[in-house]
């Protein structure tokens, strides 16, 4: 007969492995959701012929990029969760600085972006204030 713990220990490795594949495929669903309207929002700055900067349409994308890599993060930790080895132990370290590295760089990136944008913005108002064209 085989041990309650280790029929415990299947079912847990298996709920995890699940849950682990739900993680990643939300991680996918969302950058899917940061294409499609990327490409939306590129599409009409196109149809509209505002093609000056496409700033905002990168700082859109980028949030989605950057979720999705916290997403894939949590994943990795789910997949060494359940006994890990050394081996996988050392692949989640070497994945997690690199993901961690990409985030830290987009999220810098997004709020450049964005004090960029606001100053725009704010600039245009002044000029607009004092009767100037921007």
């Amino acid at each position: 007969m085989i041990p309650m713990h280790a029929v415990a220990e299947d079912w847990v490795r298996i709920a995890v492995q699940w849950l682990r594949l739900g993680v990643e495929f939300l991680g996918a669903v969302i950058v899917g959701m940061g294409v499609i309207l990327a490409a939306a929002l590129f599409a009409r700055a196109l149809l509209s012929r505002q093609t000056a900067d496409f700033n905002a349409i990168r700082l859109t994308l980028a949030r989605y990029l950057a979720l999705t890599l916290e997403f894939q993060l949590g994943a990795d930790i789910l997949s060494t969760a359940v006994a890990p080895s050394w081996t996988a132990i050392g692949k989640l370290g070497a994945v997690a600085v690199i993901r961690t590295t990409l985030n830290y760089f987009l999220s810098k990136e997004i709020k450049e972006e964005q004090a960029g944008l606001r100053a725009h913005a704010e600039q245009a108002v002044a000029s607009k204030a004092l009767g100037q064209s921007p």
